[in-house]
């Protein structure tokens, strides 16, 4: 027993040793953020940027991008949805089914239109349509077109 307790006292002391001479960890350099800044002085939620820019009378920022209504994967679920948008007397211009950005049948909502259409009126449509989705994103592609 008694050399069983100097056994593990030894390899204690040795895993000790080993574990003193790996190289301690350097903490990492981090630039100030006062760097990174530039024109924005401070950071502000979402909904606060949309809050201060309707004060002001401007447009959100959200607002610079299309939303685009769809996701559907039936034609005639995509068609009601059509006909949805044309009694709430919304412009919109339906897209390719085989778009590869979307999977399924998807309307581009025109930008003179979209403040007809509010989160409100979204989520009823979601509730009537199960399977509606909506997304905002750039009117035009990343790449020119040529």
């Amino acid at each position: 027993m008694r050399w069983l307790f100097l056994l593990l006292l030894v390899l204690n002391i040795f895993y000790y040793i080993w574990h003193q001479q790996e190289a301690p960890l350097r903490a990492k350099d981090v630039t100030p953020l006062s760097l990174y800044r530039g024109n924005q002085q401070d950071i502000r939620l979402l909904s606060e940027a949309s809050d201060l820019s309707r004060e002001k009378g401007k447009s959100a920022p959200a607002e610079t991008g299309c939303l685009y209504v769809g996701g559907l994967v039936r034609p005639e679920l995509a068609q009601a949805v059509e006909r949805r948008l044309n009694g709430m007397e919304i412009k919109f211009q339906p897209l390719p089914k085989d778009s590869p950005d979307f999977s399924g049948y998807w309307v581009r909502v025109a930008p003179e239109s979209r403040r007809w259409l509010d989160d409100v009126q979204l989520q009823n449509l979601s509730r009537e349509f199960n399977e509606l989705k909506h997304k905002i994103m750039p009117c035009e592609g990343v790449a020119p077109a040529e």
